[in-house]
């Protein structure tokens, strides 16, 4: 199974929300997770030392050339059940983002994409190729507006809810036309232990509903 979390603009907490799902996959999955870092911040918001392989930028960019097993060689361990794949300095080149998409679908382990902001062919493809295509959003009508002009149409919205914000749901639901398949509320804790690097020990109760995203 392939999950690409994305956004249609910065800030929302895509990566966090990627990294926390993956971390809740593994817990429950006897076969693991994958978690694929396209936009570069996954080892900070886990508490990782940046990797110092080439990632996914070098594989895309290695063309057919990359031995059968490339991916393997660069994955780095996070906590038993749940590996990253780095992004690696440089272009993620799109020729090859279509054959990464199916590898990580076709894979027995879950695979948790951070797309983060959406742009770029690379990037699109694998949300194109995703089974679970989960637009990340805070209830901003700026974020709405953006969202309901992309050119990617998400399977569903992870919505980080925010005190005060008018927008519901229902709201986003009704523009988009796609479900909300989880609210997580906007949560001081999540930031104080992404700040201190451990989120991978213990995963705040606000953040469980990201079980339900896929």
């Amino acid at each position: 199974m392939l999950v690409a979390c994305w956004s249609v603009k910065g800030g929302v907490g895509t990566t966090v929300v990627a990294a926390s799902l993956a971390l809740l996959l593994s817990h429950d999955s006897t076969s693991g997770v994958v978690l694929a870092d396209l936009a570069g911040d996954a080892p900070a918001a886990l508490g990782l030392a940046e990797p110092t392989s080439p990632g996914l930028a070098g594989w895309l960019s290695a063309g057919a050339r990359v031995p059968a097993d490339a991916l393997a060689r660069i994955e780095v361990e996070v906590t038993p059940g749940l590996s990253l794949l780095p992004r690696g300095p440089g272009h993620l080149h799109p020729t090859r983002a279509d054959v990464l998409a199916a590898l990580l679908g076709q894979s027995p382990r879950t695979a948790v994409v951070d797309c983060g902001r959406a742009g770029g062919a690379a990037v699109a493809a694998v949300i194109g190729r995703a089974d679970h295509s989960l637009l990340v959003t805070r209830p901003c009508y700026i974020a709405l507006r953006r969202a309901a002009q992309a050119p990617l149409c998400p399977t569903g919205v992870v919505v980080v809810n925010e005190p005060g914000r008018v927008l519901s749901g229902d709201d986003i639901t009704s523009v988009l036309e796609v479900p909300v398949v989880a609210t997580v509320e906007l949560d001081p804790a999540v930031a104080r232990l992404v700040d201190a690097g451990l989120l991978t020990g213990r995963i705040p109760r606000s953040l469980h509903p990201l079980r339900e995203a896929a």
